[in-house]
């Protein structure tokens, strides 16, 4: 969708591996070496806007199965070297790049808004948009990212607490980072919501301003529902509103088009990581322990997604057959970790663990509600993949909310920091 930001994407990774050279092997100072490696990255957007590149079919296969091989790739090769080695340095880079990111689309908010050019086009509410699922419960298993998320759990337990330099340093990593995903959370909303309507350019070449703009890339549920849909919106309403500094539209696409593809690359490759923990525990349990190696648990990890990306063709985007799931599941992961809180604070003693308790039953409730739903949703449509996969789901979370509740109501009068007693 943005081939300008190819080259600065892939150019970040040698940039990011050298970093980590001079940081973890000759002992230089972090701070002012990834803001030296955040301008050198910043610099090669010049070269990706006059160089833009765009996959071509290779031997038959069209450009996104390309694209997925040599993705799959990259992650196995990102996920078994050391976390010092790649991982940790971009995501240096990536941190300030975050900051950067955020303060041209606040300055850009300001600007446009000062100006007279930036306006609220979206309708403040749309209760039962056509062929939309209903608000309740979807609308609290598709926010997810800034409030509560089962895969940010898993990522503070698998990797960043593997990071972090004292225990104490997680709250100001895991809540701090909420924090600032809230506030992206919100600028994403001022951007598909407002600076869409600064300028939009549709399939036919015709440039829309204003409600019209809005009107037609959200011309209906389906029309909004797709993965370049959303990113489009967010890509081209920030890139209208930074454009309001007097930064040229191209730059600012491209900006904003290497902001989404880098994180995304943090997420392919931590996602990987993480899976080849789970796999290595799991062969681990099943004494299988030649699979339990890092590279035998990732070839696992991502065999499996290459199967899956094909099993539908050579595009490589059969993995999007299961994307209808992702927010019950990721929620449901959330609801897990919220429900192991609630019960390690009861433990503790006192009444802390209602902090987490109250939103582990609403997110446990939402979430399944949501499966029960879904699970009507595909029988209709006799789905029966995602009808099988998905009652393992909703098993699933109704075992968790019965295993914690079980657990969280035996505890009473026990002494805080002893056992409770077996179960019988």
């Amino acid at each position: 969708m943005y081939p300008q930001s190819v080259i600065p994407v892939w150019l970040e990774i040698p940039i990011a591996v050298y970093l980590g050279y001079l940081v973890y092997k000759k002992g230089k100072s972090v701070m002012g070496l990834s803001i030296i490696a955040v301008i050198v990255m910043y610099a090669t957007f010049i070269i990706g806007y006059y160089v833009p590149f765009k996959m071509p079919a290779i031997l038959g296969i069209p450009p996104t199965g390309v694209w997925t091989i040599i993705l799959l790739t990259y992650a196995f090769i990102a996920s078994v070297l050391p976390v010092t080695t790649l991982l940790q340095p971009r995501d240096f880079i990536n941190s300030h790049q975050l900051v950067i990111a955020l303060a041209l689309l606040i300055l850009g908010v300001l600007f446009s808004a000062f100006g007279g050019n930036l306006h609220i086009v979206a309708p403040a509410v749309q209760a039962s948009p056509a062929k939309a699922p209903p608000m309740w419960p979807f609308l609290f298993i598709t926010i997810a990212c800034g409030a509560i998320s089962g895969f940010h759990s898993l990522v503070s337990s698998g990797t960043s607490a593997k990071q972090v330099r004292t225990e104490e340093d997680s709250l100001f990593v895991g809540y701090g980072s909420m924090l600032l995903e809230g506030t992206l959370a919100t600028l994403v909303v001022v951007a598909v919501a407002a600076g869409i309507g600064m300028g939009y350019i549709t399939k036919g070449g015709e440039t829309l301003t204003g409600v019209a703009a809005w009107t037609t890339h959200y011309s209906s549920w389906a029309a909004a529902a797709g993965l370049g849909s959303k990113i489009s919106a967010f890509v081209d309403g920030s890139a209208n509103m930074i454009g309001s500094l007097g930064i040229p539209k191209g730059i600012c696409l491209v900006i904003m088009g290497v902001f989404v593809a880098s994180f995304a690359a943090t997420t392919l490759d931590t996602a990987t990581r993480i899976q080849r923990y789970v796999v290595a525990e799991l062969f681990g349990d099943l004494n299988l322990t030649f699979l339990t190696n890092r590279y035998a648990a990732t070839v696992v990890a991502v065999g499996s997604g290459l199967i899956l990306a094909f099993a539908t063709g050579a595009s490589g985007t059969g993995a999007l057959k299961l994307w209808p799931m992702f927010g019950a599941v990721n929620q449901t992961l959330a609801a897990l970790a919220l429900i192991i809180i609630t019960l390690y604070l009861q433990r503790k003693g006192g009444a802390k663990w209602m902090f987490a308790g109250f939103p582990a039953l609403f997110m446990a409730v939402m979430t399944i509600w949501a499966v029960i739903v879904n699970q009507v949703n595909f029988l209709g449509a006799h789905n029966m993949l995602l009808t099988v996969i998905n009652i393992c789901i909703l098993i699933i979370a109704i075992w968790i909310v019965i295993e914690g509740l079980i657990k969280f109501f035996s505890s009473y009068g026990t002494t805080p920091g002893e056992p409770a007693p077996a179960a019988t």
